[in-house]
């Protein structure tokens, strides 16, 4: 079982130069991968005993990690589900969200964050985003409440690692009797003076995704203190099933067939005892990039005081991103641009009220990001093939 309480000295600070090889500068390297997901001896194991076991679907393996997830996030109930984008329709289902409710949502997310509204009956509404953190903006969200009376939540979502700015959001909540649901989809152990995302809304949904902080192939996982919305999202998880009793054929109300299946759970718990490790080794790397890139015409990323960012991603931004991503790829250095199209953008939200919205910051990101390589597998030589990669495109311009 992994620890349950965030540890900002331990956890986090490393040392930039920790264990460099000095030696790594003349050793040839053939590529440096965006993502490259790690499953151990261990999670190997796990499998192999489910499989054995015979009870492949959801079972005591998926509760033992429900349970397991519960408690790190420093939640009551957890309930699992296929994917990030099936706990985020879950969670709107069991949060009550109506046909036609408004949801205050950020225009700067993979598309799943604001498609799950839509899937649940609901219209997302955009707000703009922090320009330095690429969170909803709080003042922006005022903004919209101002002009709006049909709000009934908000859809925070947490983004790149980074928690999103939720003393404020969950002030403004509570000001308009709004709900909270997190999208902490790719901020798996971040915190917020040191508690956990997942422990401010009334739910958060965390994706299990393969390149995300930990994975279990595919999955996801809704957390909340909310003993209603944990029986309606495993109801509606599980065929609407009545979860009160004895389970068998009584379908209490409409659901889907979200479940977790074992071999994921079994995937999932080792993941779990080895994430803040990953962590650890994400922040050493990020911390290396920050000192050797501090001095370059771009912007690294920013860690907000009494926060603690896990990057998912090592998103840069520049103004000169396309020619950066061009010559990072000749030096067979990964990267990806998340998201070059901001979601009222996209085709598919043409007919969406504040598809025509101006949204500056989100806007203007879409333009200017640039993700480098940061997953825990990173070697030395790695990290430093990044940075020489960097560095001389700047410097021979």
């Amino acid at each position: 079982m992994t620890d349950t309480e965030p540890n900002p000295e331990t956890d986090g600070g490393v040392d930039a130069d920790a264990g460099v090889d000095e030696a790594a500068d003349v050793e040839q390297v053939t590529s440096v991968s965006i993502a490259d997901p790690e499953l151990s001896d261990d999670a190997v194991r796990r499998v192999q005993a489910v499989l054995e076991d015979g009870r492949l679907a959801d079972g005591p393996e998926v509760r033992a990690f429900e349970e397991e997830f519960a408690a790190y996030c420093g939640t009551d109930d957890a309930v699992a589900t296929s994917n990030g984008t099936t706990a985020l329709h879950a969670a709107l289902e069991a949060i009550g969200l109506e046909e036609g409710d408004a949801v205050i949502t950020s225009p700067f997310s993979f598309v799943a964050s604001a498609n799950a509204i839509r899937l649940a009956g609901g219209k997302p509404v955009f707000a703009d985003v922090d320009p330095e953190t690429y969170t909803l903006d709080p003042a922006d969200v005022e903004r919209v409440l101002a002009e709006r009376e049909d709000i009934v939540g908000i859809v925070p979502v947490h983004l790149y690692g980074l928690a999103a700015d939720m003393p404020a959001l969950c002030e403004i909540a509570d000001e308009h009797d709004l709900f909270v649901v997190e999208d902490a989809c790719q901020a798996h152990g971040a915190t917020v003076d040191g508690t956990r995302v997942g422990g401010f809304g009334d739910a958060a949904c965390f994706s299990f995704y393969p390149t995300k902080n930990m994975t279990t192939g595919e999955g996801g996982m809704i957390v909340t203190d909310r003993d209603d919305v944990a029986e309606r999202a495993a109801s509606y998880v599980n065929h609407g099933r009545d979860v009160s009793g004895t389970g068998g054929y009584d379908h209490v109300d409409l659901g889907h067939n979200f479940r977790m299946t074992s071999i994921a759970a079994a995937i999932g718990r080792v993941q779990l005892e080895q994430l803040s490790a990953f962590n650890r080794a994400r922040r050493q790397t990020a911390d290396f990039y920050d000192d050797r890139l501090a001095d370059l015409p771009l912007e690294t990323p920013t860690e907000p005081t009494g926060y603690r960012h896990v990057y998912h991603q090592y998103t840069v931004r520049t103004e000169d991103r396309d020619a950066l991503e061009a010559t990072l790829a000749e030096r067979d250095v990964g990267t990806g641009v998340y998201y070059d199209t901001p979601i009222h953008h996209q085709p598919a939200y043409e007919t969406i009220s504040t598809a025509a919205a101006r949204l500056p910051a989100a806007e203007r990101a879409a333009d200017e990001v640039l993700s480098l390589p940061v997953h825990p597998n990173l070697s030395e030589r790695d990290s430093r093939t990044v940075v020489e990669a960097v560095r001389d495109h700047f410097t021979t311009q």
